[in-house]
């Protein structure tokens, strides 16, 4: 088991305990705090709103004041000389080519055999400086922290950020990728007692399988680990030192095993997946599971029929917990606080012997020791972020290790986000479970008191994803279309922007190359009454694509930053290889801005600037 009394150093300065998804400091329900009017912002009626829990404008938004809407910012898209004044000529050509060839699947599929054909036939040296006049150029800003800087120089002159990555990838090949049997292979079956038995609750059994062509650091030692920390500091000291208040990317892969990250995802998940077990039985799945509630009364007599000796009603009681008589997914989630007391309390369906058995029960002295350690390592980066005034971003990785990084990243914005947001999580939208983890994460960050700052992305690894839920015969966790996705994608970014217009507690950054979901989240930004200069929407989107969204933006005001990957040749072609896959869509359906390239080399040639030098 892991115990608060094993990181002394870490309670000192409050990251502990570490299974705190969901803590409650209160009893309030996540959907008591649904308002049916919104609070005054800008112009609106309002009444007041419960400042513990989070609630939502509506899809529409409130209606602006003819003040507010005098105020409100519009973006055009199409000026191409003002999206790509900061780059010259040769640099435009370079897009209009890289851009074509990625358009064409034969390239994408096979660029690790190609490249390595390419550094064979032309060594190693010359297909160094043909990557950089091309793929390498294009999307990587230099092979360390002092040549990246006059790139970092160039685009904060003209007003957009950087979120430094040093992307030094390792594949995960078939020998390293370790092997886990599933604790929960099947649904939830009737002989535990659920009145539901032609409908079995499945559990996410997604735990195990072969990974492939994934960003996942799999280590032989924690030393690897210590030397991927110190690289991260690198990496925020050169953030801190080219740009104010810039982003440093980090993964939580690269602080810890992903085999300890898998089994802590695992307990998270089954813990969850109980409570949503728990809420059916009762006939209390109505809505989001953030509107989900638990009768205590009914939960004592259901879990003492499954063979549950805890009495969970008392403990809820005791703790200020549960006063209405019932508890929500937070107030569940908030037993793992107190793990040591309530051992008997923290027990899940075991299928196969087809009784209760305690949750923790696989975990070891050593998995204990490396929770201890991924904290300390990401309290050391956290301390040189503040140091530095620069922010963290956590970066998403698969389904099957999320859960656990998402855990670990909250820890740390319940120490490090009480003042100001400075840890940032990432929340990938192609999931069908992307709503719920968002709405849970703003409700938990507003009944503790911290801020709540979120990237929100479409996804990375849908391909890998899907073939891995087919493989192994559980459910596809991603959403079945881009429709769809964009859907959730639009409906997290509306919950979160409810929520800073409602109470000014959270922080979001629209990592986006769509144009539709920058002009979406404009217009209800104006709708809203949320200003640029308030800092608290972010636009992001990767170096050497879009710039005709992102310098726009900047110079209209908002804040907006670019994904800055740096690192050796060598070293970044895993990087590479994997953006071309993720990319493949865009690429392909990137017309519209090699139209725009163009156009603009175009109105140089007539206009006599083809030799146009960028000034800043």
């Amino acid at each position: 088991m892991f115990h608060v009394r094993a990181l002394p150093s870490l309670t000192r300065t409050g990251v502990a305990p570490f299974l705190s998804h969901g803590r409650a400091r209160s009893t309030s329900s996540i959907s008591d705090a649904r308002t049916e009017h919104a609070p005054t912002v800008s112009g609106r009626s309002s009444t007041e709103h419960d400042p513990d829990c989070p609630g939502q404008l509506g899809q529409e938004g409130g209606h602006s004041s003819p003040s507010s809407r005098a105020n409100e910012i519009s973006v055009d898209f199409e000026q191409t000389q003002e999206a790509y004044k900061s780059k010259d000529s040769l640099e435009l050509l370079r897009s209009l080519v890289v851009f074509k060839l990625c358009s064409y699947d034969f390239l994408v599929d096979k660029n690790k055999e190609l490249s390595a054909l390419g550094q064979k036939v032309l060594g190693r040296t010359v297909f160094n400086k043909v990557m950089k006049m091309t793929f390498y150029g294009q999307f990587v800003a230099g092979e360390d922290h002092v040549a990246i800087k006059p790139l970092i120089r160039k685009n904060q002159a003209y007003g957009v950020g950087s979120v430094l990555d040093y992307s030094v990838e390792e594949d995960i090949s078939e020998e390293e990728t370790q092997q886990q049997e599933p604790c929960v292979s099947a649904a939830y079956p009737s002989s535990l007692g659920t009145d539901h038995g032609e409908k079995q609750y499945k559990v996410d059994s997604g735990f195990t399988g072969e990974v492939t062509t994934a960003p996942t650091y799999f280590h032989a030692d924690e030393a690897k680990c210590d030397h991927h920390m110190e690289t991260f500091i690198k990496c925020i000291k050169a953030s801190g030192g080219t740009s104010m208040d810039g982003f440093s990317a980090i993964k939580m892969t690269a602080l810890g095993r992903p085999q300890f990250l898998l089994e802590l995802s695992e307990v998270l998940v089954k813990w969850r997946r109980f409570f949503d077990f728990l809420a059916l039985q009762q006939g209390k799945v109505v809505g989001q599971v953030s509107e989900q509630r638990v009768e205590l009364t009914q939960l004592q007599e259901s879990l003492t029929k499954l063979g549950a000796t805890g009495d969970y009603l008392g403990w809820f009681t005791e703790n200020n917990k549960g006063s209405s008589g019932s508890i929500d997914v937070l107030d569940w989630n908030s037993l793992l606080d107190d793990k040591d007391k309530c051992a008997d309390l923290l027990v899940v369906p075991n299928v196969e012997l087809g009784k209760l058995e305690p949750l923790l029960k696989d975990f070891s002295d050593e998995d204990e020791k490396q929770m201890q350690r991924i904290l300390q390592r990401m309290d050391v980066l956290a301390k040189h972020a503040v140091e530095n005034r620069v922010r963290l971003m956590v970066d998403a990785e698969q389904t099957y290790l999320q859960p656990a990084i998402s855990q670990l990243a909250l820890e740390m914005q319940r120490v490090y986000n009480k003042e100001k947001p400075v840890i940032f999580n990432t929340y990938q939208c192609y999931l069908k479970e992307a709503f719920d983890n968002v709405s849970m994460d703003v409700a938990l960050s507003c009944r503790e008191g911290w801020h709540f700052a979120a990237k929100l992305v479409r996804g990375a690894y849908m391909y890998q994803e899907r073939e891995r839920a087919e493989e192994l015969g559980y459910e596809d966790p991603i959403n079945p279309d881009y429709e769809s996705t964009n859907s959730m994608y639009h409906r997290c970014l509306d919950f979160v922007l409810d929520e800073i217009a409602l109470n000014g507690n959270a922080n979001v950054m629209v990592a986006s190359h769509n144009e539709d979901t920058v002009k979406h989240t404009l217009r209800r930004m104006n709708e809203l009454g949320l200003m640029p200069r308030e800092n608290k929407v972010y636009f992001g989107q990767l170096l050497g694509m879009c710039d005709q969204i992102s310098f726009p933006l900047a110079q209209a005001g908002f804040p907006v930053y670019k994904y800055v990957p740096y690192g050796p040749v060598d070293e970044v072609m895993p990087y590479l290889s994997r953006r071309a896959q993720e990319n493949r869509g865009f690429m392909q359906g990137a017309q519209k801005e090699r139209g725009l390239l163009w156009k603009e080399l175009r109105r140089r040639a007539a206009s006599g600037e083809l030799l146009h030098r960028p000034a800043y």
